[in-house]
């Protein structure tokens, strides 16, 4: 476990350029350049039907494609779903062939291929998604009452209560692509939301959505009171008081729930997933190209889709097929689980994701292509000049949201809809260097934003209010 998902893939692409390098130079004896480094593991770059009519780069492609080049390891597990589309379209994963052994497993009453706009598993079976995970709050019901909030529904909303400055815990998006789909589902949700008025096109609709969505996370933002660089530090947090919410996955939330439970059941911590606010997701599982241990590798994942390996997932303690030790609080991705006898066993027995899965459809034309985009604004906006968000906020909150300070603080005509996708995109497309040059002007575009939203705020004189 090198780090959290971005950094497990920075391991994959260093160790498959090292062993392609190796098989190209010492086996092929060909020469390694920048293009055949830079064409092997495009996932992009389109292979003419006959190998005849390959360049340079298309021959390095399809030479990677077909070969066995190993890295040592066998197994990819867990993170989302998208680092392993992004993956399995370089090359790195393969099909197991667990599909072609238990194709009943993978029939739509069993293991759907897509649910709510969200895949399940890969057409080529080279990921499978074999447990499922939907963002949420955790929330910590004795600090709410210190803070006087009441509690409420959980809506994604919460987090920006100025009331709950300072005291909502947050993950880093650059470590981690779950965390990074979290702040996804508050940018669909108000997507989805401008476009049910039904009062614009579909374009102008997203682009509205995504602008109140991006206000929605910098107010999260500016209440946070860290960053963590890991998700698990979050619901440990808020069940000690350091915070008083955060935004989590549910089996962080659930666990934290269960472990916390005193001996008459109540918990100080709970865990809530936003009405229509997150879609349900997987966690996938794929062998590794070159795996050194297949036959054992395929064992372990034909054992994790079996009904056996699924019951683990979310039984309770010594029940019959359930863990010895702790729940470990996680929903089977096997549809033909969630029936008696079966529910019966279940940690979480009224946690029914495909009875709701048609309250949030996720749809990846929106932000899939935006999805990098996403991650590398949120640190540009929020984390790096977080000190200067923090004390606009503070000035807002201070004197009462003055309309000037709050339209200058809601301004985000730098990171539109459009940008995202085309300018933002096309940064993360060059080299390191470039990226980090355009993010550090984009951060400091915020700071002086965030400067001047303060320097309003404080020169006003706090009798003119205004809804927030």
């Amino acid at each position: 476990m090198p780090g959290g998902t971005s950094e497990i893939e920075k391991v994959l692409d260093t160790e498959y350029t090292f062993a392609f390098q190796n098989h190209w130079e010492n086996r092929l004896g060909q020469d390694w350049t920048s293009a055949v480094e830079g064409a092997f593991n495009n996932r992009k770059l389109n292979l003419p039907e006959e190998p005849a009519s390959d360049g340079p780069a298309e021959r390095a492609r399809r030479t990677f494609l077909q070969a066995n080049v190993g890295v040592g390891l066998d197994l990819f597990f867990g993170g989302g779903a998208y680092p392993f589309v992004v993956n399995a379209g370089k090359g790195y994963l393969v099909d197991s062939g667990l599909a072609a052994k238990h194709p009943d497993w993978f029939a739509e009453s069993v293991i759907p291929q897509e649910v709510g706009g969200e895949p399940f598993y890969d057409s080529g079976y080279r990921w499978l998604g074999c447990c499922l995970s939907t963002f949420g709050i955790c929330v910590n019901d004795d600090a709410l009452d210190r803070l006087g909030i009441e509690a409420p529904t959980p809506d994604w909303a919460l987090l920006a209560d100025p009331r709950l400055f300072k005291e909502v815990a947050l993950a880093d998006p650059t470590a981690s692509g779950t965390v990074t789909k979290a702040f996804e589902m508050i940018l669909q949700q108000q997507m989805r939301r401008v476009l049910d008025r039904g009062d614009l096109d579909e374009r102008a609709a997203l682009s509205e959505g995504w602008a109140t969505g991006m206000n929605l996370i910098r107010r999260i933002g500016a209440n946070a009171r860290y960053y963590a660089n890991f998700s698990a530090k979050i619901p440990a947090d808020v069940a000690a008081g350091e915070a008083a919410v955060g935004m989590c996955i549910d089996y962080y939330g659930r666990t934290f729930n269960e472990l916390l439970r005193d001996e008459e059941g109540r918990s100080r911590l709970r865990f809530a997933t936003p009405v229509g606010g997150s879609s349900t997701s997987v966690d996938p599982i794929a062998m590794l190209r070159g795996a050194p241990n297949s036959e054992l590798a395929f064992k372990f994942m034909e054992f994790l889709f079996s009904k056996k390996g699924q019951q683990l997932w979310d039984y309770r303690v010594g029940t019959n097929g359930g863990p010895e030790r702790q729940a470990l609080r996680r929903l089977p991705v096997r549809k033909d689980l969630y029936v008696e006898p079966y529910l019966t066993n279940f940690a979480d027995p009224k946690v029914l994701p495909f009875e709701k899965a048609d309250l949030f459809r996720y749809e990846v034309a929106w932000t899939g292509r935006a999805f990098g985009a996403i991650r590398y604004i949120i640190k540009s906006v929020c984390l790096d000049p977080h000190d200067e968000l923090r004390a606009a906020w503070q000035a807002l909150i201070d004197h009462d949201f003055p309309p000037d300070a709050v339209a200058a603080f809601d301004d985000v005509s730098r990171i539109t809809y459009e940008i995202a996708l085309g300018e933002i995109a096309d940064v993360l497309k060059r080299p390191s260097r470039e990226q980090s040059l355009y993010g550090r002007g984009l951060s400091e575009h915020f700071r002086e934003q965030y400067r001047r939203v303060e320097v309003l705020a404080k020169a006003s004189d706090g009798r003119v209010t205004s809804s927030h």
